[in-house]
């Protein structure tokens, strides 16, 4: 376990290393959106509490947490954004491996933009317009995640490290493709009714490499509209730092969670909480209620920001959410009603399932 420990911050001191190197800020910036309904609902703080499915996707370690009695476990979530013009779909299964203290996860996430007219053809070569030449295509960001978790022996508590591999691949229409790929790590750590969590996404910096691909008709209209024609590239997310903690409070059958996040990223300065450059930190808070762990209640804040007004006055925004959860046996239900942060009523409604499958016993 020492030497395991001795590896983790390892890494972590050579994520703070990469500071000096270019990168595109908010370059994969879709994955920060967040998976799953219940956190989604909590602000998104949910780092250092996190135990189903989705931790692959917030914190790989919190996958160990699922008990060996609960076998597979699948979770699925949908949710549309802007009135239904983006679409972020989330589908995972974790399984436990023959060691008990040992799981297995892998994800899908993709959020896509479909149904984009393609004006490129629109006139014809003696300048009238022909709508018979507007074709659509779709512009989606994918990201596949395979992720490993074990469980420690501690004297003092339980400890839970985990990691991800994953591979990035973005598409607009025929236009243009990516692949990246990138590392992430992850730990948890739990000593009584108190929980802690760290997560470093990106470790080694994910590359995306762009290959473009445009015909020389639409080379020219790129160029007769003064646009430039974009050439093969390379886009690269910083490292991100994501540390939580959180405190488990039950009376009789009511429970309570309350939750505090703090990221940190690296690829500049932000509009957040605090910002500087490199570094940026901001803040998430969620609170989670349940009676009986049958229903659940939950709130949270984040992504504060900072917005100037028309007399050219600063005010703070933040993004809130709500939501509430059911277990109905082996399957639970949640619902979150969240925005973009924006606040200009970019509400979304956001529904996750998470089922477990046992395996029969002898």
């Amino acid at each position: 376990m020492k030497q395991t420990l001795q590896v983790f911050f390892f890494l972590l001191f050579i994520l703070l290393l990469n500071a000096p190197l270019r990168s595109q800020k908010y370059s994969n910036e879709f994955l920060s959106i967040g998976i799953g309904a219940r956190a989604q609902a909590m602000g998104n703080a949910v780092v250092a509490s996190v135990d189903d499915v989705t931790a692959g996707a917030w914190n790989p370690a919190g996958l160990a947490a699922i008990p060996m009695t609960q076998g597979l476990q699948v979770g699925a979530m949908h949710s549309e954004w802007f009135a239904g013009v983006g679409k972020f779909d989330y589908l995972g299964v974790v399984l436990p491996l023959s060691n008990g203290k040992r799981r297995l996860g892998l994800s899908l996430i993709r959020f896509g933009i479909d149904e984009i007219p393609n004006t490129l053809s629109l006139y014809e070569s003696d300048g009238s317009i022909n709508f018979d030449n507007v074709s659509e295509f779709s512009a989606a960001d994918y990201a596949f995640l395979a992720s490993y978790a074990q469980r420690l022996n501690t004297q003092n508590g339980e400890l839970s490290i985990g990691g991800n591999v994953k591979v990035v691949h973005r598409i607009i229409g025929p236009f243009a493709t990516s692949w990246g790929f990138g590392v992430d790590l992850g730990a948890q750590y739990r000593r009584g009714n108190w929980r802690f969590g760290a997560m470093a996404q990106d470790i080694t910096t994910t590359f995306n490499a762009w290959s473009f691909n445009f015909t020389e008709e639409e080379k020219d209209v790129l160029e007769l509209t003064n646009n430039e024609v974009p050439i093969s590239s390379v886009e690269v997310t910083k490292p991100k730092i994501l540390l939580g903690t959180a405190h488990q409070l039950r009376f009789n059958k009511v429970g309570l969670l309350p939750e505090l996040n703090v990221l940190v990223s690296t690829d500049g300065r932000r509009n957040t909480l605090l910002s500087s450059d490199p570094f940026s930190i901001d803040l998430a808070f969620g609170l989670e209620a349940d009676y009986n762990e049958f229903v659940f209640l939950r709130a949270g804040v984040n992504q504060f920001q900072r917005e100037t007004d028309f007399d050219n006055s600063e005010f703070l925004t933040l993004r809130p959410s709500i939501g509430v959860g059911f277990r109905l046996g082996k399957l639970k239900v949640d619902y979150a009603f969240t925005d973009l942060g924006d606040s200009r009523n970019t509400f979304s409604h956001i529904i996750a399932l998470t089922l477990d499958i046992q395996p029969r016993q002898p």
